[in-house]
């Protein structure tokens, strides 16, 4: 097949790009405030069932990292390019992405005993292995069988099979069969601020690959040869069956993204269906693009943007002014002087945010985009 014969979809989407971006930037946004006491609810997580919006910036980013799975390694395949050099390419990206996660856990102390193995790379990692290897060997109807069955395959797991010590069903934090899995396996290493679980933990990222599948799926149908206002429409109707879906089976699975139940995938993947749709609207068919320039400049540069915003972060923790860390220095004298707690917790987060843009607004005009 020819390039001129490949979709336009199979090469750069711009609202993918911009997607990603919106999402990276609402996760360095959400991650940061002055202070962790004083934060508008929507920019919290749920304390355990339920969901917010900062609920949707994880799964949102695996599933935008599966649609881009389908729309680059689609284009590879039937351009004649070497299947194992594919393989080559997963196998090496997957094994970065994970490194870096934890390198990014040990900065700047480097303490390996109490080291945090799961974490947000290495579960964007993990899935995007077996979203490809997936995608690679398996047809449409096959990946859709894969993702239906392991959405019913956790839900039973958790629902039937009891941690020792608790009731079947336990959904608890500490009960839950995830939590207790987490605790054996990981010990130490889980995430400290929850200790009797990790909110990336080993048997939740069953169904976080379903996730990264949901994009796989929407990669292929944007790779079809359906008219943009098609496929914009069919993004958008299949999102909110999902979401509808998602919701019915929150009542007997609530929706929760520490145990990224199956209910909380068919939400999430639902919403952001319907969140790209509109995207692809504006930016891919309409041409209203200048709006989403920063957004575009954080999401060609998504990696980067989270290894320099973590290590800053870590810096204004470590970094010494008056006897306070640096970061409560700069909350306290610039922000919190003038503005409410909530509000000048706000203002500090907003500020981090258009720092990071500073810095990847450079390497854009550069021309550098780190990849992986």
């Amino acid at each position: 097949m020819t390039t001129a014969s490949i979709p336009t979809e199979s090469r750069r989407l711009v609202s993918l790009d911009v997607f990603r971006g919106i999402t990276i930037a609402g996760m360095v946004l959400v991650n940061n405030p002055g202070t962790w006491e004083h934060i508008y609810w929507p920019l919290e997580h749920a304390t355990w069932h339920g969901w917010t919006p900062t609920d949707l910036v994880f799964p949102f980013f695996l599933f935008i990292v599966g649609v881009a799975i389908a729309l680059a390694f689609g284009s590879r395949i039937e351009s004649g390019g070497s299947t194992r050099d594919l393989y080559v390419k997963i196998v090496k990206r997957t094994l970065i992405i994970f490194g870096i996660g934890l390198l990014l856990n040990a900065f700047p102390n480097f303490g390996l005993a109490e080291l945090r193995i799961p974490g947000v790379l290495q579960r964007i990692a993990v899935c995007y292995f077996f979203a490809s290897i997936i995608f690679l060997n398996t047809k449409l109807r096959t990946q859709i069988a894969i993702a239906i069955g392991l959405l019913l395959f956790y839900w039973l797991l958790v629902k039937l099979v009891p941690a020792p010590g608790y009731a079947a069903g336990d959904l608890t934090k500490e009960g839950s069969l995830p939590s207790y899995v987490d605790r054996v396996v990981f010990g130490k290493h889980v995430w400290a601020q929850a200790k009797v679980y990790d909110p990336e933990g080993l048997l939740s990222t069953i169904p976080a690959i379903v996730t990264t599948l949901i994009g796989v799926l929407t990669g292929s149908w944007l790779r079809t040869e359906k008219t943009r206002y098609e496929k914009a429409a069919g993004m958008f109707v299949v999102g909110a069956a999902c979401v509808a879906a998602g919701w019915a089976w929150n009542a007997f699975f609530p929706i929760n993204k520490a145990l990224w139940t199956s209910s909380y995938v068919l939400f999430t993947g639902g919403l952001a269906l319907q969140f790209l749709s509109i995207c692809y609207w504006l930016i891919d068919i309409k041409g209203y693009r200048r709006w989403a320039k920063p957004f575009e400049v954080f999401g060609l540069n998504a990696i980067a943007l989270y290894v320099v915003a973590d290590v800053i972060a870590a810096m204004l923790g470590v970094i010494k002014v008056a006897g306070e860390p640096l970061g409560s220095w700069i909350y306290n004298h610039l922000f919190a002087s003038w503005a409410s707690p909530v509000n000048a917790s706000l203002a500090f987060a907003l500020c981090f945010v258009l720092v990071c843009l500073a810095l990847m607004w450079i390497l854009y005009h550069r021309k550098i985009f780190l990849k992986v």
